[in-house]
Parts: structure tokens; C-alpha cells; sequence
């Protein structure tokens, strides 16, 4: 059973919701949010990435960072841009890329469910990451971005997501990365019953974007726990602000690799390495991945087909014949020499929202020494990781669009 709750969210005035709603935290460098935000003293990014108002050698874990996210917080608020409503509501979130349209309701979800399992993950989280959204909870007594989750197809909640949303919506508005957003408020007590009860025939619903939001959450959590004598259950901060999605809304994209150097290995040797595991095809021009098991690789110039070679791999595993697995230890590792993606500075992850044309001028502009690009992990992969209590290699999906920050917030 999944519970979820309607809530009072805290808005931006509806004509100001444009100016105010940000890109997410983790998809900008500071220096990037502080470019975006410079001409823009009510965009989000003063609230989700505070160190762009400090001084830029200003240490983005120091406590000065979440004191002045709680300032731009209670600024915006007292202001009047950012306003509480007065019923507890549920929110239809709509967004339009191009051709793709995903809804999703905007709900706050019990950290009971993600800490017994029944919100399930299939990423670890990096321990900085997490401390660093923790501290920024607890500081600003405020969900200030919402976990990305997404259910198994249900024909009632589809159902309830088209009927919630048929009216003219509250907020509407294209943001400069052409994507639309529509909010719907659903305030009716009746409607609301309605989704939650068809929440709690559900028997799980999974993280797709936000395992360190949802971590940090359940810290807090926790933390409140165990300072509160009095403690209910019912508190604010025993739920946390999500989307959740239907499965069939939801589109991957790849999650491509760049790497500094090639290991102390010419060209030449490096394509001999490669081969001992890989069918190496030379492409002519430009080179897009269009199937599964099978990468790309940019490399002084040109690009190649790497297809693994049969036994390369355990093609009967789960985790072990997911794309980014093969490309680590029959390649990434051994031949490169890259030990845990997760801390090794040599490597870095591109969204395929870039596109092919920034592997190659990432490799072009000399900092780094080749690319790869993979095909997109599937949402029913995902899935199957989740369900059988196991975990996928960091960066192994990327959702695209992302989720606008401060469309909705939740306070604690």
C-alpha cells in the first residue's frame, strides 16, 4: 500500500511562475545558476543553489550556503511571490518536450514507504550529496525540490490524471528550454480521496530521479524523531514533496561517458585493447547508437561502432548485461583504467539531452581524451533492478525533461 497526502503547497504567483521556477540543483554548475539568476532576483535558483549569492570562492557545503537559502526563502515569501495555499491540495503536473507529454501528480509521499522499501531505489547516493540536501532541508524547514517517482501503469490514477486535468490549468507557461508546463490545483475533497485510495491499491511506486532528495528526506525525518516527544506520525516532515508518474509517460535518454585520457595508450594500442572484447566498426561522419549492446565511441576525430563480443558478458544477468556494465568491465575498466565511477575524477557523465555533437566537442576541445555513447537503459530495466533489491551503476539514466523546481514546495 502506498500512501500518499494532498498538502498546502507553497506557489509562486501564478503570473510570476515563469520568472520564478528553475531548472533542478543537480543539472547546473554554480557558476551556471549564477549566470542564469543573475538578472533574475526571484528565479528558484536563489533558493535550490544559495551559494550564487555569496562570494564565488564560498564553499558550497559551509553553513552560510543554507542560512542564505532560508533568507531567499523567507524573502521570497514575505514578498509575496511565493504564497502558501490555503486548502491542502493534490497537483496535476504537466510537461511538453517536443512531441513528448508527461503527467504526473504532485503529492507529498510517506517516508515510511521509501524506508520499509515500498518507494523503491536503484541507485546508491553519494554521502556528501546526501548530507549536503539534508542540511539544506532541515535548515530551510522546506522541501524545496521534488523527488522524481514513477508507478506501474494503473488504470484508475491514468483515469483520475485525465480528469484532473480537463479544466482551463492555474499555471501554463514555456520555458526557455522549450518545455511547457501546466499545473492543475485539485482541491475537491472528494477528487482527493479518490487519488489517494487509488494510491493504496499500488504496491510500490519507484525513484526515477531524486535518490539523495529522498535519502535526505528520511534523514530529517529521523532527526525530527527522535528531538519530538510528542511525536505522531502525522507531522510534515514524516512525508516529502513528489511527482509520480505513469511508466508509459516516461522517456530515457542515455547517459554517455567521457574520459580525460586513454591511460598512457596510443590510438593505436587503445583500439587493439578494445577489440579483444569488442567488434570495432569505423563509422563514416556521425555515428548515432540506434540499438541496444551496442556503443559509440569518438575518438581523435572519428567515430566507431563498438558491438561486445559474444561471451564478453552474461547475457542471463540482469545488471550484468545492462549497457553501462558491459562498457565498465570489459572496457571503462580494464582497458582505461577507471576504478569507481563514482569518485574517479578521470571520467565524466553527459546527458544525452546534449546530444553526440557535445561528446565530440568535449574530445575535440582537448579535455578529454575519448567519448562513449550508449543506448537508453529502459524503464522496464529500471523496474526489474528495483523490484529484485538490486542496484544500477551510478548515472545509468537520464529523464528528460527534468522536473521545474519551485513549481511546488512543501513546508515543514
Amino acid at each position: 500500500m502506498i500512501t500518499v497526502k494532498a498538502f498546502r503547497g507553497l506557489r509562486p504567483k501564478e503570473e510570476e511562475a515563469s520568472k520564478i521556477a528553475s531548472p533542478p540543483y543537480d543539472v547546473l554548475s554554480s557558476q551556471e545558476a549564477r549566470e542564469m539568476a543573475r538578472e533574475n532576483p526571484i528565479s528558484f535558483l536563489h533558493i535550490n543553489k544559495p551559494e550564487i549569492d555569496l562570494p564565488e570562492d564560498t564553499d558550497a557545503y559551509s553553513d552560510s550556503v543554507y542560512q542564505k537559502g532560508r533568507e531567499n526563502l523567507k524573502r521570497l515569501m514575505a514578498e509575496g511571490h511565493l504564497i502558501q495555499d490555503d486548502k491542502e491540495s493534490i497537483y496535476i503536473y504537466r510537461q511538453t518536450w517536443r512531441d513528448h507529454v508527461q503527467t504526473g501528480y504532485f503529492v507529498i509521499s510517506a517516508v515510511k514507504d521509501y524506508d520499509e522499501g515500498r518507494i523503491k531505489k536503484h541507485e546508491f547516493t553519494r554521502p556528501q550529496k546526501e548530507a549536503d540536501r539534508t542540511r539544506l532541508i532541515d535548515v530551510m524547514n522546506a522541501q524545496v525540490g521534488p523527488v522524481f517517482l514513477l508507478y506501474k501503469d494503473d488504470p484508475t490514477l491514468n483515469d483520475l490524471l485525465d480528469e484532473g486535468a480537463r479544466s482551463v490549468p492555474s499555471v501554463d507557461f514555456t520555458s526557455p528550454d522549450e518545455v511547457r508546463h501546466q499545473l492543475w490545483v485539485i482541491d475537491d475533497p472528494n477528487m482527493i480521496n479518490r487519488i489517494t485510495a487509488a494510491f493504496e491499491n499500488l504496491e510500490a511506486t519507484y525513484i526515477a530521479d531524486g535518490h539523495h532528495r529522498s535519502a535526505s528526506a528520511s534523514n530529517v525525518c529521523r532527526m525530527r524523531k527522535e528531538k519530538n516527544p510528542d511525536h505522531t506520525g502525522n507531522e510534515p516532515y514524516n512525508y516529502f514533496l513528489s511527482v509520480i508518474f505513469p511508466k508509459s509517460h516516461l522517456k530515457i535518454l542515455p547517459y554517455n561517458r567521457v574520459v580525460t585520457d586513454l591511460n598512457d595508450l596510443t590510438k593505436e594500442q587503445l583500439l587493439e585493447k578494445v577489440s579483444e572484447n569488442f567488434d570495432i566498426q569505423k563509422a563514416e561522419g556521425e555515428f548515432e547508437v540506434a540499438d541496444e549492446h551496442e556503443f559509440g565511441m569518438y575518438l581523435d576525430g572519428d567515430w566507431y561502432m563498438l558491438t561486445p563480443r559474444t561471451g564478453s558478458y552474461n547475457a542471463g544477468d540482469l545488471l550484468e548485461g545492462l549497457d553501462v556494465n558491459i562498457l565498465m568491465k570489459n572496457l571503462l575498466e580494464p582497458v582505461l583504467g577507471i576504478g569507481n565511477p563514482r569518485t574517479d575524477p578521470r571520467i565524466d557523465f553527459v546527458g544525452g539531452i546534449r546530444g553526440n555533437k557535445e561528446l565530440q566537442r568535449l574530445v575535440d576541445s582537448g579535455k578529454f581524451a575519448v567519448a562513449f555513447a550508449l543506448y537508453p537503459t529502459s524503464v522496464e530495466n529500471l523496474i526489474r533492478v528495483a523490484d529484485t533489491g538490486q542496484v544500477m551503476p551510478p548515472k545509468s539514466t537520464w529523464f528528460e525533461p527534468k522536473l521545474r523546481s519551485g513549481m511546488v514546495s512543501h513546508l515543514l
